[in-house]
């Protein structure tokens, strides 16, 4: 298997990599068209997982590859005689799906990424990371690679969006969820699992799906926990979640599915309403100075169960445009929501 990406490595990894993955099979992206499978079929770039290694699998077609692999290039017609493709290895695409996908004339797309050359995919030359200054909303995406190969994974980092002049303020709906522009903002600690994983779609089906910090060092020797069974320890993590639209949080669920004997004890949530100024100012300073913003509570320090979804009802007044989980001392959450009423930003 892949080697599991460490704090150290992820810190130095560019900010925008802490976003939304937007082409990614558990956000229901998928693969319309490929040219060509025959090692590896195109619907693996689109896998959560880290992409795995097995040297001795082979497959009637060659070795077998986590990723997307192309024949090597040698005719100079596109259309060939195999099987049409359908998620297997083995094929191509044929002439009937040219034609469809042709449809979408997408040679004249905006260009996002110019050529640019790749390295190998050994450990310390396989990731390759590009910014992309056409902010603007896509709802699809071309990869070309020149000629043939293989690419392990494609990740499409930004922020979903919602069209929220549809929805009336009377609605309720999850304010910081992937899917309706939710994203995560700032964290102290992902040794295991990212923060942004726990505004994703549904349920997770594992544990990798969630947010999951390394266990904290500064715990006490002795365990104390007050009346509620709430432990008393000195350390904690956190994470700074925007809403997809500002609004009323009305209710709140913590899910820690899979997490049994990692969850965290207790969680705390707040919020806040900042302008896009002051987030990034927040941003730059990775929100150390976030401790001066008004933070008010939203969910007060609450006891945590293993491996269960946690409801909660609450009455709040105020609008709020940014949330901070807290969590004590340490583990790990599948998923956040936040139920409420998209408002306007309070002036």
């Amino acid at each position: 298997m892949a080697a599991r990406p460490i704090q150290s490595n992820i810190e130095k990894l560019p900010d925008f990599v802490h976003m939304n993955d937007l082409a990614c099979e558990i956000t229901g992206a998928k693969v319309l068209f490929a040219t060509d499978d025959w090692f590896a079929a195109a619907e693996n770039l689109l896998k959560s997982e880290a992409p795995q290694w097995k040297s001795q699998e082979f497959t009637n077609f060659g070795k077998w590859m986590d990723g997307w692999e192309t024949r090597r290039k040698r005719i100079p017609d596109a259309v060939s005689d195999l099987p049409p493709r359908g998620e297997k290895i083995g094929t191509a695409a044929s002439e009937e799906e040219y034609e469809a996908i042709g449809k979408l004339k997408s040679e004249s797309w905006t260009e996002l990424v110019p050529m640019t050359i790749l390295q190998p995919g050994y450990v310390d030359t396989c990731h390759h990371y590009f910014p992309v200054q056409q902010q603007k909303r896509w709802t699809h995406i071309r990869l070309n690679m020149y000629p043939d190969g293989g690419i392990a994974r494609l990740r499409v980092y930004g922020i979903g969006h919602n069209d929220w002049s549809a929805i009336s303020q009377r609605q309720t709906i999850d304010l910081v969820a992937m899917a309706n522009g939710g994203v995560c903002m700032g964290f102290s600690n992902a040794h295991f699992g990212l923060p942004n994983n726990i505004i994703g779609i549904g349920r997770s089906k594992v544990m990798s799906d969630g947010w999951e910090t390394a266990r904290r060092l500064d715990r006490p020797a002795i365990l104390k926990a007050d009346d509620q069974g709430i432990l008393q320890v000195p350390g904690c993590e956190w994470a700074i979640f925007k809403l997809g639209h500002p609004g009323l949080i009305t209710d709140i669920e913590i899910d820690t599915n899979h997490f049994k004997g990692n969850f965290p004890d207790s969680c705390l949530i707040e919020g806040c309403a900042i302008s896009p100024a002051e987030e990034r100012e927040n941003i730059k300073t990775e929100w150390k100075s976030c401790m001066s913003l008004k933070w008010k509570i939203l969910l007060p320090i609450t006891k945590l169960k293993p491996h269960q979804q946690h409801f909660f009802s609450i009455k709040m007044q105020d609008v709020v445009t940014h949330v901070r989980l807290t969590i004590k001392p340490d583990g790990g959450i599948s998923r956040m929501r936040l139920m409420g009423h998209p408002c306007s930003f309070p002036r």
